[in-house]
């Protein structure tokens, strides 16, 4: 048999592709004998009587079409990934890499050599799946998991309270000051509510040394990162914290740079569990596996684990936060009216000596009526002048997007 796709571009982060030439990859990989009739749990007595190969059974994903076309229609021609969550269920509503590809280009043994070559020298790699397996530097998007570990560990009792935070800011044993993108914000010792609002850098950097690493490691972990066993069900890639750093790098990591990588299904289970009071629901992008009666062979749904990652106070005050980022700070673009939306932007420099254009990341929440959505966007490049990068220019519109179409539907 030959594979045909429906709209396969925008589905490709999603369903992978099968081949007659090349070894299927994600769901396709996944379930590839479920797929073709030869999982043991699809035969019947009368296929084991004949040797026949069983019907095919049906594999029923979680993602929204709504929110899948908006991510990928707003992307558009941006190198980039989106991912947005239910933060209740863990149900993944949109997994969008682009460029994308066609896997149906791949099906055909006849004409998958050439495709597939073409594919492979493209510099933009549109078969990365840049949504779950390419961490990047999360930049100011990761201040929400050094907020978190400080309000968890009591080092402030509240995103109101002063922290002690001089601008500028001196990396421990260096005589380099960390700059604020923002130099007439009132980022000296800012509260985390005014620090997330105007992306404190010298807040958060701070912030990281007071409590050490291995506290701001603890709570990135309890986030998900560190975790090389990420399956949603697709193998996503590990987001890291690292170890073993000096204060310098310690203060670097705080606002997402040095060592720090992550993907934007990390950055969506962020946003995901503050939503949800400071539960994680296990992210999966899969509902039920069935034969081809409909009758279910396993329920993902069912089986989705839930760990309280921050207390329901925390979130509580990290929602308020992330909704003043939004309603008055550097996230304004993701405004929706008749919506509750909070966000952090972030803008993660890279390369040698930062010379690279500034990946543009958002991650964020909405809630109306009664439904919510958590979302994480990120751009790698544009046709922006770098001076143009920014999260709230390029990725903010993209969740905005996004969340309409969750949240009015």
């Amino acid at each position: 048999y030959k594979r045909t796709y429906t709209n396969g571009k925008l589905y490709a982060a999603v369903t992978g592709y099968a081949s007659q030439a090349y070894a299927p990859t994600q769901l396709e990989g996944i379930y590839a004998d479920l797929l073709n009739g030869t999982d043991s749990r699809l035969k019947t007595v009368m296929d084991t009587v004949t040797n026949q190969r069983a019907e095919p059974g049906d594999v029923i994903t979680t993602i929204d079409p709504a929110v899948q076309k908006a991510a990928y229609d707003a992307l558009g021609d941006k190198k980039g990934a989106a991912v947005a969550i239910d933060p209740a269920t863990g149900k993944i509503l949109a997994v969008v890499s682009t460029p994308s590809y066609d896997p149906s280009s791949l099906t055909d043994a006849n004409t998958a050599g050439s495709a597939w070559k073409q594919l492979n020298a493209d510099s933009d790699k549109p078969l990365t799946n840049r949504a779950l397996r390419q961490p990047l530097p999360p930049g100011s998007t990761f201040k929400l998991v050094v907020a978190s570990a400080a309000l968890e560990d009591g080092l402030y009792s509240s995103v109101d309270e002063k922290t002690v935070s001089p601008d500028p800011y001196t990396l421990p044993g260096t005589t380099r000051e960390l700059a604020n993108e923002n130099t007439s914000a009132p980022c000296e010792n800012a509260t985390i509510r005014t620090a997330l609002q105007y992306s404190c850098n010298n807040v958060f950097a701070k912030m990281a040394v007071d409590l050490g690493q291995d506290k701001v490691k603890a709570m990135a972990e309890k986030f998900g990162f560190n975790d090389a066993t990420q399956d949603v069900p697709v193998r996503a890639y590990e987001s890291v914290y690292p170890s073993g750093m000096d204060r310098s790098s310690t203060a670097l990591t705080g606002i997402g740079q040095y060592d720090v990588t992550a993907t934007p299904l990390q950055m969506a289970m962020v946003s995901a569990a503050i939503a949800n009071g400071g539960k994680l629901v296990t992210p999966h992008m899969v509902s039920t596996i069935t034969d081809s009666g409909g009758d279910v062979l396993k329920n993902y749904d069912d089986e989705a684990g839930t760990e309280q990652v921050v207390s329901s106070d925390t979130a509580e005050q990290l929602q308020s936060a992330m909704q003043t980022v939004v309603e008055k700070g550097t996230g304004t673009n993701a405004l929706i009216d008749g919506v509750t939306v909070g966000g952090k932007t972030g803008t993660a420099q890279h390369g040698e000596n930062n010379s690279q254009t500034p990946y543009a990341w958002f991650t964020s929440y909405g809630k109306a009526d009664g439904k919510e959505v958590a979302v994480a966007v990120v751009v790698e490049q544009s046709n922006a002048a770098r001076s143009e990068v920014s999260g709230n220019g390029l990725a903010a519109p993209v969740a905005k997007a996004m969340m309409e179409a969750a949240l009015k539907n």
